[in-house]
């Protein structure tokens, strides 16, 4: 929220300034440079230890974080919430935060709650993740910074589907089905893992892990801070926890900023099908990449590379290179192409997989099932996914003709069939609610395409306006090189300046 401040006239100011010199200092505030008592920061310091004692009350207490999250500024807390809001008083769990105090108090505004993506990615040590990619000050000085683990993810009470190793190792993509034979045999694995998920140990938790259920927790965090406001940073997933949040508590949102962008539906069956054609507008990037260095050898001309992925892709599906298969090659590239500066490592994985290995480097094996199984309990309790395994042969054929590099899976059944009917319908993203929405996207980003973002878009209406970049990649804020969609962020959340039309970046060199 905007702190409020002692309220001063200019000729109170005035005389402050005469009668105490040396107590007013000079801060950037949203109307201009402008001078600050005093008074103004004795009332500053006596609202933040109200919210401490707010906190501390509502059973949050920030201490020192563990080894592997300490960083400068940074706590660590804990907060209890209803595992069913449909029960408050019922049984609680433990959602995990950390804090990274703003580095001026003397410019602190409020609070920035953050989400770094998934559905099942921990978001403890995003906030010195941000300041380490060189947030900018101003943004560091306006906020305290919070990080969460959402509910059944890392410290916050996880959930299990207790996958095996091999199931683990398939990524996050069903199998490539070439055919509906292929969309057949996937189901029955489908069937398997959903069985798994709903006999766990954790399977009481099932029905509860939601984004609308983290929306949820997110403001009961507010509250516990003593906050009338929040501002809000999310990207990817975090976009459309982000959009939820604002739907369901429009009344509590002060600066929404949401980057790479899912479209109104999140990650449901149709928002998952759109992740082929994001890499299919990505690939030439990559393609343009390989065949501008000869020394890999791979394709002289983007047309060469193309070839060469869908050669490797056939290979690998008949004869895996250690343990790599056509499924997860397809998924591989797909992460790869991400960032720029990883197209270089992907050559190089490309290149050894030619050859019949080794490789230079495995894909890294999960410590625990967390992250695959929160991120199914909160896809498959979003929404009702299709149950019928011929839609899922239909979509399959569809998109591996539009989007061949990666249609076959991202069409193909997935567990979310076989889910248990979701405890409630999924949040209905309109324009009702203040215009505090500043949408911010890749044009080629292959995770989130541009696509979804537009259908975000016009949902939110005057919600929202969207600032654009002319580059490849998933993610824009603050790790882009768009210097142009970059300031429109700072400037929104230093300032409150939001474009009064959406904006489209022009293309900037890359460096990296």
């Amino acid at each position: 929220m905007q702190r409020k401040t002692l309220s001063v006239t200019v000729g109170t100011v005035a005389a402050l300034a005469v009668a105490a010199a040396g107590t007013i200092v000079t801060w950037p505030d949203e109307d201009g440079d402008r001078p600050v008592t005093a008074a103004e920061k004795r009332a500053r310091k006596a609202q933040q230890d109200r919210r401490e004692e707010q906190a501390e009350k509502a059973g949050l207490k920030w201490g020192d974080c563990p080894e592997g999250l300490a960083a400068p500024r940074v706590q660590c807390g804990s907060l209890k919430v209803p595992l069913d809001y449909d029960d408050p008083d019922g049984r609680t769990i433990r959602i995990a935060l950390t804090r990274m105090a703003s580095s001026d108090p003397d410019r602190r505004r409020g609070v920035l709650l953050t989400n770094p993506g998934g559905p099942g990615m921990s978001g403890l040590g995003h906030p010195a993740l941000l300041a380490k990619a060189e947030l900018p000050e101003e943004v560091q000085a306006r906020y305290d910074i919070i990080g969460m683990d959402p509910r059944g993810v890392g410290a916050s009470s996880p959930v299990t589907c207790d996958l095996t190793p091999k199931q683990m190792a398939r990524g996050n993509f069903p199998s490539f089905a070439e055919n509906s034979e292929q969309v057949t045999a996937e189901a029955e694995y489908a069937k398997t893992v959903a069985g798994q998920c709903g006999k766990s140990k954790t399977a009481d938790m099932l029905p509860h892990l939601s984004t609308a259920n983290t929306a949820r927790d997110m403001d009961r965090v507010r509250a516990a801070l003593g906050e009338e406001k929040v501002s809000y940073f999310g990207q990817s997933y975090g976009s459309y926890l982000g959009v939820v949040y604002a739907t369901l508590f429009p009344g509590h949102g002060d600066r929404i900023v949401l980057d790479s962008n899912l479209g109104p539906g999140g990650y449901d069956a149709a928002g998952f099908r759109l992740m082929a054609r994001g890499m299919q507008v990505r690939f030439p990037d990559f393609a343009a990449f390989v065949a501008g260095k000869p020394e890999y050898g791979l394709g002289r001309s983007p047309k060469e590379v193309a070839a060469k992925y869908d050669e490797l892709a056939d290979r690998l599906t008949k004869k895996p290179v250690d343990g790599v298969d056509g499924t997860l090659f397809r998924g591989i590239s797909f992460e790869y192409l991400f960032s720029d500066a990883r197209m270089p490592e992907l050559a190089k994985l490309w290149q050894a997989l030619d050859k019949g290995g080794p490789l230079p480097s495995k894909p890294p094996t999960a410590a625990s099932d967390n992250f695959p199984a929160s991120r199914l309990h909160v896809l498959c309790n979003d929404s009702r996914w299709p149950q019928d395994v011929a839609a899922y042969q239909a979509g399959a054929a569809a998109d591996r003709k539009a989007y061949p590099m990666l249609g076959g899976s991202t069409g193909n059944v997935t567990p979310c069939a076989f889910w248990p009917e979701p405890k409630e319908k999924p949040v209905r993203i309109s324009d009702e609610g203040p215009s505090n929405v500043l949408m911010v996207q890749n044009e080629r980003d292959p995770g989130t395409p541009l696509a979804g973002a537009r259908k975000l878009r016009e949902a939110l209406g005057d919600r929202a306006r969207m600032v654009t970049a002319d580059q490849g990649g998933h993610g824009v804020y603050p790790f882009g090189t768009n210097t142009c969609a970059n300031d429109a962020v700072t400037a929104f959340l230093t300032d409150g300046k939001r474009p009064k039309e959406d904006l489209a970046c022009e293309a900037q060199p890359s460096t990296g």
